[in-house]
């Protein structure tokens, strides 16, 4: 057992074991612990790269196609993604950074796309040749195949960088970290977006919350687990945001009933008439609608199942 991403300690608790929930991509079981010392909660042992990777489904990221079920869920997806347009705008007019704003993970690119209909040099980075693609093609979006470190950006060069759930998946989230500040201007901006592990759903849930997402999810941060990696690597935190209407209630859905997730359903290929297809997507809406009052409730405790965190270089 290796030493904490957090702390250094090498004492860990078993928490429980688990499987892939949502994609049934394996049927292995995998440990999760926590650090005794600092609480940081993660996998142990973490799979290999080699073995990782056949954990990530293809098309792991949404692209519509002309079915009146993928109309109706890409018009959803805009709508809540308005959420995340707004938390980013606000921290670049705040800024006096100036340069292109980089969205790292930036999967199909429907978040870049709302970002330059709003007048803002948008960007997109992935570690997928076909999700960068699926951007310039669908979302007319510019997005580059790479890792962070290799980014083909100059140093100090952006006034914004977006990480949408992507430490979680990272062996190092440090190496990212200082990437991003390295790449960021004087006083540009660093958006990061984390599952929260401090939220009412994973102590109601357990191994049964969404944001667990076993194997993928390397770590489960809670917000100040964040916010110490995040001073680690020479930021300073301005702000914090624990409801994500995007990410939230739809998470509470997904763990209460996996099956009829969308995204797990398509990328399970499992075949259903266009009929079916959309009665099983208002089903979910409508349990992503019920989930609302719960969600808004633990957020307004700072306990949300999500957190965003706002900050600059120090």
């Amino acid at each position: 057992m290796s030493a904490c991403l957090l702390c250094g300690s090498d004492r860990f608790a078993p928490l429980f074991r688990a499987s892939d929930r949502l994609f049934h991509t394996t049927t292995r079981e995998f440990a999760v612990v926590r650090c005794s010392q600092c609480g940081l909660v993660r996998l142990d042992p973490q799979p290999d790269p080699e073995e990782l990777r056949r954990y990530y489904p293809d098309s792991y990221w949404f692209a519509p196609d002309q079915s009146a079920a993928s109309r109706l869920e890409e018009a959803y997806r805009r709508l809540v993604l308005r959420d995340h347009v707004r938390f980013v705008e606000q921290s670049l007019r705040h800024s006096r950074a100036r340069g292109p704003l980089l969205d790292v993970g930036s999967g199909g690119g429907l978040f870049l796309r709302l970002m330059r209909q709003r007048g803002f040099r948008a960007v997109g980075l992935d570690f997928s040749r076909e999700a960068a693609a699926i951007s310039w093609r669908q979302q007319q979006a510019p997005a580059v195949c790479a890792m962070l470190e290799n980014a083909p950006f100059s140093a100090e060069s952006l006034a914004g960088l977006t990480m949408f759930h992507v430490l979680e998946h990272l062996y190092d989230p440090r190496a990212y970290l200082s990437a991003a500040r390295d790449l960021l201007a004087a006083d540009g901006r660093l958006v990061v977006q984390v599952p929260n592990a401090a939220c009412w759903q994973f102590r109601l849930l357990g191994r049964s919350w969404n944001g667990v997402d076993v194997p993928r999810h390397l770590f489960d941060f809670r917000d100040r687990d964040v916010e110490k990696l995040m001073e680690q690597c020479g930021f300073e935190v301005l702000r914090r945001k624990y409801f994500s209407l995007r990410d939230n209630p739809a998470g509470l859905a997904s763990s209460l009933a996996p099956s009829l997730d969308p995204m797990a359903r398509r990328v399970r290929g499992l075949k259903e008439s266009g009929r079916a297809r959309l009665l099983r997507d208002l089903t979910y809406f409508a349990l992503v609608v019920a989930s609302l009052p719960f969600t808004v409730l633990e957020a307004a405790f700072r306990a949300g199942s999500t957190v965003m965190i706002e900050a600059r270089r120090r």
